[in-house]
């Protein structure tokens, strides 16, 4: 079997609240690719000391291993939503899946840092479309009124591969190689593949057909990636490349948005997308709340390791606490996202998430273990109640045909805020750590305080969404 050609509206089951077995079984594929892709963000961390032994590397240069990744997924995702309507929701997701692949062989078969970096954007374009094209693709299968339900299951993915890649990556690394933080990937996109193509409906590609946006995209990606490498550079004190990078970036980001709002031509994104509620707030919600999320995951190792001389695997299952909490809030969303108001599920989300960080704002009063611990299961309960019922607000309010392009949108805000607000953090560090000095710990204190900052502006945001329930007027 190739699988089931879903109907023309998209949806190939009634809209209720019901999941059942097939639905799971199509949820659960569609995760294991985005599950493949967010891991391999994160596993390769660990392995980086590895890596600049291996090949020789100064710090410097190792470092691109892990920002070539994130550059390309940064340019990838805007263009996830027109290859999804142009060729089919499964194809374009099927074809990221290979992409994937053929860049982990070939970043597990590099014989320099040069060769890696570049084997490692083959993967990031991979990597980028599969969590876009996973949602938007379930989110048609599912028909809106199960849209909530089957999101909040799959949205706990990327909240648990940041905790879970240190472990793995430690693991692999105790046993085998390096090559292997590479090809740990295979047998995962190998049989997401497979029972994609059994049980994965045919989404038909959309009957408009819109030419590309070469535009758009040539503004779009390049611009985002040109600002991430200026504000990576801005945190290794490089004066003139930072500048260039950040001036250069925010005004090919502001040419992208003149670009969209006068265009005849469909956009890579609308601008004017983010104008029509509730689009625009959990624009907000979402892109400040990545900063906050994945900055804390990349402050809180690096604090585990610099500044308790703890190993990579010791920082990981330190972490392992957030996970379960993200696990146990995903079951409770699933439980409660069509019976309470949207709203009321990301305002609580981020309250927790602000009691969770205001702990780690005292780091240099050696808070002891038991309260981040604590503190990290209350994060993950609350970063489990906001990404699921953002997602549905959006995806159950937008014209089927539309879901490609939203879902890379919002992905597009998810990935651009973790990964600016990641470099915007390293930045308040390096200056913290030159102010502070010997005391690391209250260096790190003080960078949460920004962290506290960023899920206040998200706070704000996630008051303008909807009070009633999803499917109300």
């Amino acid at each position: 079997m190739s699988g089931k050609t879903a109907p023309p509206d998209g949806n190939v089951a009634p809209a209720d609240d019901r999941m059942d077995r097939q639905l799971l079984r199509v949820a659960f594929i569609l995760v294991l690719g985005t599950f493949m892709a967010t891991l391999d963000a994160t596993i390769v961390s660990v392995g980086i000391d590895s890596l600049t032994q291996e090949f020789g590397a100064s710090v410097a240069e190792i470092q691109w291993v892990t920002t070539a990744y994130l550059l390309a997924v940064v340019a990838a995702v805007p263009a996830s939503g027109w290859l999804a309507g142009r060729f089919g929701g499964r194809r374009t997701w099927l074809v990221a899946v290979g992409v994937f692949l053929l860049g982990s062989i070939l970043c597990a078969s590099a014989w320099s840092v040069t060769s890696l970096i570049v084997f490692r954007v083959i993967q990031g374009l991979g990597g980028g479309l599969l969590p876009a094209t996973g949602q938007a693709l379930l989110a048609r299968v599912a028909g809106p009124g199960r849209t909530g339900r089957v999101i909040s299951v799959v949205a706990v993915v990327p909240l648990l591969s940041p905790v879970f890649g240190p472990l793995v990556g430690g693991s692999i690394l105790e046993v085998a190689p390096w090559p292997w933080l590479f090809l740990v990937n295979l047998p995962i996109g190998v049989v997401a593949a497979l029972l994609a193509r059994r049980h994965v409906p045919v989404v038909p590609p959309s009957t408009r057909r819109t030419a590309f946006d070469l535009r758009g995209a040539l503004l779009l990606s390049p611009g985002l990636a040109v600002l991430v490498f200026g504000l990576t550079e801005v945190a290794h004190g490089r004066t003139l490349p930072a500048t260039a990078g950040v001036v250069a970036g925010l005004a090919m980001l502001a040419g992208f948005t003149v670009h969209g709002l006068r265009t005849r031509r469909t956009p890579l994104v609308d601008p004017r997308l983010f104008a029509r509620p509730p689009f625009g707030a959990a624009a907000v919600a979402l892109l400040v709340l990545g900063a906050s999320v994945f900055g804390t995951m990349f402050l809180l190792p690096l604090y585990f390791q610099t500044g308790r001389g703890m190993s990579a695997w010791e920082a990981g299952l330190l972490l392992a606490p957030q996970g379960l909490g993200a696990a146990a809030g995903s079951v409770l969303v699933n439980r409660t996202i069509n019976k309470v108001a949207p709203r009321t599920l990301v305002v609580t989300g981020i309250v927790l998430i602000l009691a969770g960080t205001v702990p780690f704002t005292q780091l240099g009063h050696e808070v002891p273990d038991a309260v981040i611990v604590s503190a990290l299961a209350v994060r993950g309960v609350g970063m489990a109640m906001v990404g699921a019922p953002v997602m549905n607000i959006v995806y159950s309010r937008i014209e089927p045909e539309q879901l490609p392009r939203a879902a890379g949108a919002l992905n597009l805000l998810n990935t651009v805020g973790g990964s600016v607000g990641t470099a915007a953090l390293a930045v308040v560090l390096q200056n913290r750590l030159s102010a502070r000095g010997p005391d690391v710990a209250a260096a790190f204190g003080d960078t949460f305080w920004w962290v506290l900052g960023f899920c206040l502006i998200a706070a704000a945001g996630a008051t303008r969404l909807p009070r009633t329930r999803t499917g109300k007027p």
